[in-house]
């Protein structure tokens, strides 16, 4: 017994030199203690949400009046498949507002013509994945979105809109400072001088301009006087605020439309320039290409739509609460659904300019009731809608105080002058 233990431990022992001997020597022996480096795959590459690896992508533009069967035309797909894709689809989205223009993508594998997908893009950021291999569906899709926060300030030389352009920023950013302040600042009122601050989100799709995200803040100065704007978010409370916390946004917009002037003002004694004698002009006219769109003030019914042949042409009557209606003369025509009974929001389409009626050009000649009576819609002073509540004032003060440090570093444009 003694004899077989110390057999086994003479075997053991030898094993260990063994191994020790080899590890001592281990560079005798390429490659036998290092790791071993493994080339890795390439990374797959997606698009639309689709592994393109293997595919062949065809680029198109949609040509005018062509239609999903045409887009997929002379590609192998039957008219059976494409009914069948058409109203799987319609759900998700309707085919037949596919725009000229719009890219369009044919997506194959390398191993036969027979497309598996297409691909639509409505927009930058929003697309459309028809699916035609297997089962056959569509589905939507959005890519990725990085907004970028700028800022910017800028001085009145004409309008708020030439303002813009003038610094090679695209005017819609005007039309969105405009909708914040259209409670608190008449924009045909704005003066030469008048200068503004804001800060707000620049959005882009794969590296390509996207359009605007939001605006944070802002302060209009109109006339010496400093409007301040902060949009606030909670669980029960959204909008622009100005410094103590009143909203913003009142009962009535300043005016119905936008980026035009005032032709001629609420007067009881007018000289007509058609009927060349004096009479009242209870209304505030508004002059503007025709065409362009016309909004309600605010929230309220359509109580009236008709056409007055010598006088106001198409007309729409808007009753806002018991006190107050607004009218909208010498229309070219009315939005789409918009009919006596009919509610509507405040800032929503509800005609174009014309000249319809007793008109010598195209305008808007926009008038308000106050209990039946016609007042100045531009002396109508309305009410604001709910501040800050209690509850949520530190949340909003913490917001205001941090966008305020940034308003703070932007400095103001001044005017130039021109030498006499």
């Amino acid at each position: 017994m003694k004899k077989i233990i110390a057999e086994i431990m003479l075997i053991v022992a030898t094993i260990a030199i063994i191994v020790a001997f080899m590890l001592l020597n281990s560079h005798l022996l390429p490659g036998w203690n290092k790791v071993q480096k493994v080339q890795p795959e390439p990374d797959s590459q997606y698009a639309w949400g689709i592994c393109i690896d293997s595919l062949l992508i065809d680029s198109l533009k949609v040509k005018p009046n062509q239609n999903l069967s045409e887009m997929l035309s002379g590609r192998g797909i039957s008219a059976y498949t494409i009914d069948r894709l058409v109203r799987n689809s319609d759900s998700i989205f309707d085919v037949r507002k596919i725009q000229s223009g719009k890219n369009y993508f044919i997506l194959s594998s390398d191993s036969g013509l027979i497309p598996d997908y297409l691909i639509y893009e409505e927009s930058l950021r929003d697309y459309y994945v028809f699916h035609l291999s297997d089962s056959i569906y569509t589905s939507k899709g959005h890519k990725d979105v990085d907004t970028i926060e700028c800022r910017l300030s800028g001085i009145i030389e004409t309008s708020l809109w030439n303002s813009f352009s003038d610094k090679e920023v695209n005017p819609v950013l005007a039309i969105d400072l405009s909708d914040i302040y259209a409670w608190t600042i008449d924009f045909f009122g704005i003066q030469k001088g008048d200068r503004y601050k804001v800060i707000y989100d620049e959005l882009y799709v794969e590296d390509k301009f996207a359009g605007f995200g939001k605006i944070h803040a802002a302060v209009f100065e109109n006339m010496g006087e400093s409007v301040y704007a902060y949009y606030f978010l909670s669980h029960d409370q959204s909008g622009y605020f100005d410094k103590e916390g009143n909203s913003l946004r009142k009962a009535f917009l300043k005016a119905p439309l936008n980026y035009s002037r005032i032709s001629s003002r609420y007067s009881h004694s007018r000289m007509h320039p058609i009927l060349k004698y004096r009479r009242p002009h209870l209304g505030v006219d508004y002059a503007a290409p025709k065409g362009t769109p016309v909004y309600s003030i605010g929230d309220g019914v359509v109580v009236k739509k008709a056409y007055q042949k010598g006088g106001g042409g198409n007309y729409l009557t808007i009753k806002h609460n018991s006190v107050y209606s607004s009218q909208y003369m010498h229309l070219n025509g009315y939005a789409k659904g918009i009919s006596a009974g009919t509610r509507v929001k405040q800032g929503q389409l509800i005609g174009y300019v014309g000249k319809t009626g007793l008109a010598s050009g195209p305008h808007l000649d926009f008038r308000i009731f106050k209990n039946g009576s016609l007042v100045d819609p531009l002396k109508v002073k309305a009410p604001p809608v709910e501040p800050i509540s209690e509850k949520n004032m530190a949340g909003f003060t913490q917001v205001r105080d941090s966008l305020n440090i940034i308003l703070e570093s932007i400095p103001f444009e001044e005017l130039i002058l021109a030498e006499e």
